[in-house]
C-alpha cells in the first residue's frame, strides 16, 4: 500500500498548450481521493501521469517513497480502470480478470485463487465463465474492478468508470465502490465531471479548473466553506444561488442589500474584520437553495430575513420541489437568472404565485467581485 507525492508536476503539449500547472498534492495511504471539475480542466491528464500513460513535463512524482517519473507504467505497482472497462470479447470473465497475471508469469493456482476471491468481492463468481457480450453494463463494470484487484496494486486508478451506467445502477455502483474500497484497504485515485460521485465517495476531493487546483478538502468543507465562486458554483445540486449586491452598515449592523432588499447580517459575520474594507462596496452574495424556505415555521423564526418573490416555475423532485423565484430589481442583481430554492415537498407554492420567503442569513457567503475569492462563510 502507497501514498503518492506530486511535487510541481506541469503538463505541457506542444504548441504552448499548457494542461497541467503547478500540481502539489499529497495523497494518503488508503485514501479514496477524487478529481473533480469540469471536461478539460485536466483531472484525466493528472491521471494519466501518475499511470504512467502520459509524460511528465516538469516535476516529480512518488509512489511510497519511489521516484517514478521514468519508470514503465507495468512497473508502477498501479492497477487503472477505463471509463469503456476495456475487456477482451473473445475471452471469458475469468480468463479477462487472470490475463494480467497470467502475462507475470503467477502460478496457476495462485491465479484462480486470487480471480475467485476477486470475484466473490464483487458478487460476479457465477459470471466467470460468460464473455463480455453476454455481461450488462454493471456486470461489465465489476469485471474491469475485478481484473484491478487480482492484481493486488499499491494504487487504483478510476478514469470516470461509472459515466456509461444508467442512473440507477450508477447510484448502486456508488455504493459498491465504497465498500470496496473499505475492503480492499488501498488508495483510490479517482476521476470524475460528476460532483454527487465526489460528494457521496470520496474521503477528500481536488476541485480542478483550467489545469489548476482551485480546492482540496473534506465534501462537507467543500460544501460549507468553498474557497471561491467556482467551487461554490460547482459543488451542490441544485448549484449555489449568486446575488450581486453592496454591504452597508446602518449603525451597529450590517445589511447585504441586493434589488429592493435589505438583509441583516448576524453579528458573527458583521463582526467578521475581514468585511470592513467591503462596507459600501459591491459584492457577490451567495445562497444555496436549501437555505430559502417558504415554511411558516421559518418566516415566522426569520422575520428580519423576509422578501418578497414571485414564483416563474416549480419543479416537484418527489420528497422536495425546487422553486425559481424572482424578485423586485432581480435583473441588476443576478443578470436576470431565477433564485432557486429547495423547498420541502409540502409547499403549496405554484407558479404565477407571490409569496414570502425568508433566508437564513447566517448561511450567507460573501465573495470579492473582482478576485472571486470567499471573504466569509
Amino acid at each position: 500500500m502507497a501514498g503518492l507525492s506530486l511535487r510541481h508536476i506541469y503538463k505541457k503539449y506542444p504548441g504552448g498548450v499548457t494542461a497541467v500547472s503547478d500540481f502539489n498534492l499529497e495523497i494518503k495511504d488508503k485514501e479514496f481521493l477524487i478529481f473533480v471539475g469540469p471536461s478539460g480542466c485536466g483531472k484525466s491528464t493528472t491521471l494519466r501521469m501518475i499511470a504512467g500513460l502520459e509524460e511528465i513535463s516538469e516535476g516529480e512524482l512518488y509512489i511510497g517513497d519511489r521516484y517514478v517519473n521514468d519508470v514503465a507504467p507495468k512497473d508502477r505497482d498501479i492497477a487503472m480502470v477505463f471509463q469503456n472497462y476495456a475487456l477482451y470479447p473473445h475471452m471469458t470473465v475469468f480468463d479477462n480478470m487472470a490475463f494480467g497475471l497470467k502475462l507475470r508469469k503467477v502460478p496457476k493456482e495462485e491465479i484462480k485463487r486470487r480471480v475467485e476471491e476477486a470475484a466473490r468481492i464483487l458478487d460476479i463468481s457465477h459470471l466467470l465463465e460468460r464473455r463480455p457480450k453476454a455481461l450488462s453494463g454493471g456486470q461489465k463494470q465489476r469485471v474491469a474492478l475485478g481484473r484491478a484487484i487480482v492484481r493486488n496494486p499499491k494504487v487504483f486508478l478510476l478514469d470516470e468508470p461509472l459515466s456509461n451506467l444508467d442512473a440507477k445502477l450508477r447510484a448502486s455502483m456508488r455504493t459498491e465502490l465504497t465498500k470496496l474500497h473499505n475492503k480492499v484497504q488501498t488508495t483510490f485515485i479517482y476521476v470524475t465531471h460528476d460532483q454527487v460521485e465526489a460528494m457521496t465517495m470520496a474521503t477528500r476531493i481536488v476541485v480542478m479548473r483550467d489545469g489548476i487546483i482551485q480546492q482540496v478538502d473534506t465534501p462537507q468543507n467543500l460544501y460549507d466553506s468553498p474557497c471561491n465562486l467556482f467551487v461554490a458554483g460547482f459543488i451542490g445540486t441544485p448549484q449555489m444561488n449568486f446575488i450581486n449586491g453592496k454591504l452597508l452598515k446602518k449603525e451597529n449592523d450590517l445589511f447585504a442589500t441586493f434589488g429592493e432588499t435589505e438583509i441583516k447580517l448576524p453579528a458573527d459575520k458583521a463582526n467578521n474584520p475581514a468585511l470592513k474594507e467591503y462596507i459600501g462596496q459591491e459584492v457577490i452574495f451567495g445562497i444555496r437553495p436549501e437555505a430559502i424556505h417558504d415554511e411558516p415555521m421559518y418566516l415566522q423564526t426569520l422575520s428580519e430575513t423576509t422578501m418578497d418573490v414571485d414564483v416563474d416555475v416549480t419543479e416537484l423532485m418527489g420528497a422536495e420541489i425546487y422553486l425559481y423565484l424572482k424578485f423586485a430589481g432581480m435583473e441588476d442583481a443576478t443578470n436576470d437568472k431565477d433564485i432557486i430554492a429547495r423547498v420541502s415537498s409540502r409547499s403549496q407554492a405554484r407558479a404565477g404565485d407571490k409569496i414570502k420567503v425568508a433566508i437564513e442569513a447566517s448561511r450567507i457567503h460573501i465573495f470579492d467581485k473582482d478576485t472571486e475569492k470567499c471573504i466569509c462563510h
